[in-house]
C-alpha cells in the first residue's frame, strides 16, 4: 500500500521532469538553428516557433507541458528581480535618460498593444467577446 503511494508521488515529479525536459528540447533546437540559420532573429523565438508549431501539429500535446509551462510562468516575475535591483542601484545615473527613454517607451507601447489588439481579433475570428 505505502510503495503504492510513493509510486503515484513519485510519478508526479518524474512527470514534471519530462515536461521540463520536452522544453528545454524545444530552447535546444531554437540555439540550434539560431547557430545554423543566418537570420538575426534569437534563439528563444526560434525555440518559441517550434514548440508553437508542434503544438499545432499534435507532434506535442498540451498536456505534455501544461503544469510546468504554468509553473515556469507562474515564476516568471522572480526572474525580473535581479534586473530591477540593477536599475535601482543606477538610478541617479540613468535620471538623464529618463525623458529619452519615456519618448521612445510611451509610444511603442501603444503600437505594441494596438498591433497585439488586432492579431487577437484577427486569430478570435473577428468576433467580439463580450463578458458578463
Amino acid at each position: 500500500m505505502m510503495y503504492r503511494n510513493f509510486a503515484k508521488r513519485g510519478s508526479n515529479k518524474v512527470k514534471y521532469i519530462f515536461q521540463f525536459a520536452r522544453i528545454t528540447a524545444f530552447c535546444l533546437a531554437g540555439e540550434i538553428l539560431a547557430v545554423v540559420l543566418p537570420l538575426p532573429i534569437p534563439a528563444s523565438v526560434y525555440g518559441l516557433l517550434l514548440m508553437v508549431a508542434a503544438l499545432k501539429t499534435g507532434l506535442l500535446k498540451l498536456d505534455q507541458v501544461r503544469e510546468t509551462g504554468l509553473f515556469l510562468t507562474g515564476i516568471f516575475p522572480l526572474l525580473f528581480v535581479p534586473a530591477a535591483a540593477g536599475v535601482v542601484e543606477l538610478g541617479s545615473q540613468l535620471i538623464n535618460l529618463l525623458l529619452p527613454a519615456v519618448l521612445a517607451i510611451v509610444p511603442i507601447t501603444a503600437l505594441v498593444m494596438a498591433v497585439t489588439g488586432m492579431v487577437a481579433q484577427k486569430c478570435a475570428g473577428g468576433k467580439e467577446h463580450k463578458n458578463g
